[in-house]
């Protein structure tokens, strides 16, 4: 039952992400770019993203244990450490340079584009090695 949840769960995240055309790298790019041709589409995403995300942690986070699952999985690493400075500066590097993280691009496989799709496996292989690399 949790991987049928999950599924519908990413499922409807890339369409929302579709919907909104998060998929389209320019619409990214459009918001990081601050000039006269400014998109603020994906700052009212992510808002509309955080007001359902707060909603449902005010339902749920006083609960004693989750709807479909033993205990809730929170993150217990308080500090932060090498890996996750590392990684956040190549997310965002990644994402100014390219306009996709790794939600969109996920989503927008779909559409064939050579240019997202070696995106993809770059970002897949990215993963192998930093499992490898000792930081």
């Amino acid at each position: 039952m949790p991987v049928v949840i999950a599924l519908l769960a990413g499922v409807l995240m890339s369409a929302g992400i579709a919907y909104s055309q998060m998929i389209d790298p320019a619409k990214v790019l459009g918001f990081l770019t601050l000039n006269n041709h400014w998109d603020p589409s994906l700052m009212l995403v992510m808002a509309g993203a955080l007001a359902v995300y707060s909603a449902g942690f005010w339902l749920f986070a006083g609960k004693g244990k989750p709807l479909l699952a033993e205990h809730f999985h929170l993150p217990t690493k308080r500090e932060l450490d090498k890996p996750l400075v590392i990684g956040s500066l190549l997310f965002g590097a990644g994402w100014g340079l390219v306009g996709y993280c790794p939600g969109p691009a996920l989503a927008a496989i779909s559409a064939g584009s050579l240019g997202t799709l070696a995106f993809v496996a770059a970002m897949v292989a990215g993963w192998f090695i930093s499992r490898r690399l000792p930081i």
